[in-house]
């Protein structure tokens, strides 16, 4: 496992970066060849490609999902190199997740019939998704569980549930004119953006959970012109779809407040909430079997992130997410992976598989 996840870390993969990415799929590919026995169907949306593996003749039933891109840009190696040192390992993506792919691929190995099992890797969930998302959604439909290997949360905790996510951009036009000689004449799109600004995050519900923050912020040219254009992001975090659909339909509906000025809203990626029905049946099943395993105590806990088990829960499948590697630091310097985790997390994703394919069998 650890050679495996040393070529893989060190092939690079930025989300962005389409050659890299199709890159790091080849090798992907070679190592869930190898491990599953059968061949990888390759399936490019948009240029980005993302594998599938559907073992056995009969319908899929369990849906073992990961990615293999990065938020790491190329050349992080140099900076951020791999390497194993009194029992922590690192390098750029190896828990978020590249762990997790490395380990969904020894789990199905290790079965005897992983008849009705589909392995899916994907390229582009650090951005949301976008090319991905109808293939999770339409691989995870009619599967008895997705189960999802981002990384653990602290102490190894699994993520039981995971708040919506729906980002925006909006887009303020105004008009330029001379900041010192005829500021009346123009239309002064940082003004507009403030009032926008201020309108979002007054819809912010902290009692019910919601967040609306304003993040990335541009506007105008020189220090002495008014300025014509600005753009402000907006991330929005909810634990219920009704809190989802109350911030989406009053985001849509913003309206500009200075005379002339014009505001478009542009809407980003979108995942509904994991909540925590849709992973208490399997989570109750990873506890006793941790048990089982020597492993433990397995414990659970939601979190604000969100992941594409964001997308089978709200296909309708039962999910427990961050069954993958156990350590820390996910996008930043630290990031880490605990490596004495690593074969008995692998031995219960396992477990959990097999357990659910036999539940199926029975039923």
């Amino acid at each position: 496992m650890l050679a495996d996840l040393e070529r893989l870390v060190c092939r690079e993969s930025p989300s962005a970066d389409l050659g890299a990415v199709a890159h790091s799929a080849e090798l992907v590919a070679e190592l869930g060849d190898r491990l599953l026995g059968v061949p990888a169907e390759r399936i490019v949306v948009e240029g980005r490609t993302h594998l599938r593996w559907r073992l056995g003749d009969g319908p899929p039933r369990v849906l073992v999902l990961g990615h293999h891109d990065t938020v790491w840009p190329l050349g992080s190696l140099r900076t951020h190199p791999f390497g194993v040192e009194d029992g922590i390992l690192r390098g750029p993506g190896c828990f978020d997740m590249k762990a997790g792919v490395v380990m969904g691929f020894h789990a199905v190995a290790s079965l005897p019939d992983p008849s009705g099992v589909t392995v899916l890797v994907t390229g582009d969930e650090e951005l949301g998704s976008p090319s991905s998302e109808k293939l999770i959604r339409d691989e995870a439909t009619g599967c008895a569980a997705a189960l999802v290997l981002e990384a653990a949360a602290d102490g190894g905790a699994l993520k039981t549930a995971r708040k919506g996510v729906s980002q925006y951009e909006i887009r303020v036009r105004g008009r330029a004119a001379h900041a010192g000689l005829e500021p009346e004449r123009g239309i002064n799109a940082t003004v507009e953006l403030a009032h926008q600004i201020l309108a979002v995050a007054a819809l912010a519900d902290p009692a019910a959970g919601t967040t609306v923050t304003p993040t990335v912020l541009g506007a105008g040219t020189t220090g002495n012109t008014v300025p014509a254009d600005g753009a402000c992001m907006v991330d929005v975090r909810v634990r219920e779809p009704a809190e989802q659909s109350r911030v989406d339909t009053a985001i849509r509906a913003l309206r500009p407040v200075l005379p002339g000025a014009e505001v478009e809203i542009v809407p980003g990626p979108r995942r509904p909430p994991l909540p925590l029905s849709a992973s208490e049946e399997l989570f109750a099943r990873a506890v006793r079997l941790g048990g089982e395993l020597g492993i433990g105590p397995i414990t659970g806990v939601a979190v604000g992130g969100g992941s594409d088990g964001n997308l089978t829960a709200g296909a309708g499948t039962p999910t427990l997410d961050g069954l993958g590697a156990v350590g820390g630091g996910a996008h930043a310097d630290d990031e880490h992976v605990v490596v004495s985790a690593l074969p008995e997390r692998t031995a219960l994703v396992a477990a959990l598989i097999a357990e659910t394919l036999e539940t199926q069998e029975d039923a």
